[in-house]
């Protein structure tokens, strides 16, 4: 263990989380120092990699970011010898030679918690000197705590380790165990913001109530799609990930659902879908959830306004303002840098429907043959609500990154 009582944060990567990463811990300024390992040289030199650094087509400016009209220019102290350079007042030094986890000189440079940010190491189970790279190669090559900005991807059949959990703030943060847990996920924009739409519902209703659920999320463009059509690589399956997104709504795919399951597991008892369409978009995503219950004789009626009222409620309560409730009326773009928000509610849009459902219970299953012949009447009627909630995040910083860099405080002032 370091004896330097400077907090260091480590980060792998600077692709959107990456640099949204350092821009966030350059305005919180709880770390003294941020180590990035970039992992090969950046352009012709240090001007390139600040050029990159200070500017974003989302989000604009790095000094406008910070300080607003008034901000002068950040990026100061710049040394290409040493790879060192200050922003706002943080020391950052910039690693280029390996990629591979288990080579990166962490330990060299007493960086003790490393968010790993490149979206390509994240089976836990996998050893440290795996070909290809490991999560756990951080853990060898010096790290005491890594945190992946994605969810972990298991093979078939196989669990998450003890050492690792998955966590959403506000959600489950709570499972993370500082002596147990060493890989940490984050899980994902839209699983972040999908729990937060769905917990106040599960608190309000209760488990048995909620027959059934499906989501949709019309989510903004990544780095994984193309600018314009490719020739897809070979064994690749899905034809539509090399189309342009420039100029198409792109059906595809989310394992939203299997990660609700990590951080809410009472979900895996609920029939629920998750599906994806990409949108051309830079940022900005809308979540839209539907969910089926069951109305009870005593309780008040599933309605808008009762909804409504369950996310309202559960907003004014919480002391993190990770959910946000809004009665106006909102496009994509008036989401994009809402501070820290994991789900904003559009509590204008929200929908319900209530109808009978007729079930015979001749053909249900797990009826007793034996319990049928003392009913009469084998046809039960059952009031279902369908409601219809729509939940916008900003899926780059402002909903997924800021929580990262929460989750990344909290873990860091675990470690003493």
């Amino acid at each position: 263990m370091s004896t330097d009582t400077s907090k260091i944060l480590g980060i792998n990567g600077l692709g959107r989380i990456g640099k949204l990463t350092l821009w966030h811990h350059a305005g919180r300024k709880f770390f003294d120092e941020i180590v990035i390992n970039v992992g090969r040289e950046v352009g012709t030199g240090m001007d390139d990699l600040i050029h990159y650094i200070e500017r974003d087509s989302t989000y604009g400016r790095l000094e406008a970011f910070l300080h607003g009209f008034r901000g002068e220019p950040v990026i100061t102290d710049v040394d290409p010898v040493s790879g060192t350079l200050m922003v706002n007042g943080v020391k950052i030094k910039i690693l280029s030679t390996d990629r591979n986890p288990k080579d990166i000189p962490w330990a060299d440079n007493n960086v003790e918690l490393v968010v790993d940010t490149t979206g390509q190491f994240l089976d836990p189970n996998l050893e440290s000197d795996a070909p290809k790279g490991s999560i756990r190669g951080h853990l060898e090559a010096g790290a005491r705590k890594v945190i992946a900005s994605a969810p972990f991807k298991l093979k078939q059949g196989a669990m998450i380790p003890d050492d690792a959990v998955t966590t959403v703030m506000g959600i489950n943060d709570k499972d993370y165990d500082p002596v147990r847990h060493c890989l940490i996920s984050n899980a994902s924009c839209t699983t972040t913001c999908l729990a937060h739409m769905i917990k106040p519902l599960l608190d309000a209703f209760g488990l048995n109530r909620l027959l059934s659920a499906s989501m949709a999320t019309i989510h903004a463009a990544t780095g994984s799609q193309e600018v314009l059509d490719r020739l897809p690589k070979t064994g690749k399956t899905d034809l539509r990930k090399n189309r342009s997104i420039m100029n198409n709504i792109i059906l595809t795919s989310t394992g939203a659902a299997k990660a609700l399951q990590q951080v809410i597991p009472e979900m895996a008892n609920i029939g629920f879908i998750a599906e994806s369409v990409r949108i051309p978009t830079a940022t900005g995503s809308l979540i839209v959830l539907v969910i089926n219950l069951q109305e009870e004789l005593d309780k008040p009626p599933v309605k808008r306004d009762l909804i409504n009222q369950i996310y309202e409620d559960t907003a004014k309560k919480q002391a993190d303002g990770y959910l946000i409730f809004t009665d106006k009326q909102n496009v994509s773009s008036d989401i994009i840098g809402t501070p820290r928000a994991a789900a904003v509610i559009e509590g204008h849009e929200t929908h319900t429907r209530t109808a009978c459902i007729s079930i015979n219970l001749e053909h249900m299953q797990g009826i007793d043959k034996e319990m049928l012949e003392n009913i009469n009447d084998r046809v039960c009627a059952i009031q279902v609500t369908q409601a219809v909630i729509y939940g916008w995040y900003d899926n780059e910083m402002a909903s997924y990154v800021n929580m990262l860099g929460d989750r990344t405080v909290t873990v860091a002032e675990s470690m003493g």
